[in-house]
């Protein structure tokens, strides 16, 4: 899976991908275990071969707030965080057992000196997150929440399931009760 999803972007050989995916790690969360979590430097990036990830703050009055779901085949990260060295301002929680594969962030350092194709990938990453950031941004201020979870379940109809209607709630910005409604107005 790993190979393929860089393999994609057509930037790198056969061989530069079988020589830097050996530098990756495998780990395993269990659910509700935390890649990541609010106040922590982010310091990793991680290849999800299986679980679904929420990405989630907490406002003010304690709510969770959840705003992006990470699936298989993703990669995910604290992105400011581990751009800045800063402490995250987010959480990331496995909702179901996950199996991940880790890169730390000295070794992509490494990588980037070793190859300029390096500079490339992370530049579309970079451009890859901005158009999400800026899509969900959109959808929240266009889209109706039934629009946003019609949209989500199009895009990931085999996780949708396995996501907990809380969190749904939340990253739809609606009462579990609205969500209810929806569903069952909505089905493919």
């Amino acid at each position: 899976m790993i190979q393929q999803f860089f393999q994609h972007f057509n930037i790198f050989s056969e061989s530069e991908i079988s020589n830097f995916t050996a530098l990756f790690e495998r780990r395993t969360l269990n659910k509700n275990d935390f890649f990541v979590r609010e106040g922590e430097r982010c310091k990793e990036i991680a290849f999800i071969e299986t679980g679904i990830f929420r990405s989630y703050y907490t406002s003010e009055d304690g709510k969770d707030m959840t705003y992006c779901f990470r699936f298989p085949n993703d990669l995910i990260a604290s992105y400011s965080s581990f751009v800045s060295g800063e402490p995250s301002q987010e959480n990331m929680q496995v909702i179901s057992e996950a199996e991940i594969l880790i890169l730390k962030k000295d070794k992509i350092e490494e990588l980037i000196n070793d190859s300029p194709n390096w500079m490339k990938f992370l530049k579309m990453i970079a451009e890859q997150e901005y158009l999400e950031l800026e899509k969900r941004f959109f959808q929240m201020q266009r889209d109706s929440a039934a629009k946003r979870y019609a949209s989500l379940l199009h895009n990931q109809p085999n996780y949708i399931q396995e996501i907990p209607l809380q969190y749904l709630a939340s990253y739809l910005g609606i009462t579990q009760r609205h969500l209810s409604r929806i569903r069952k107005e909505i089905s493919f």
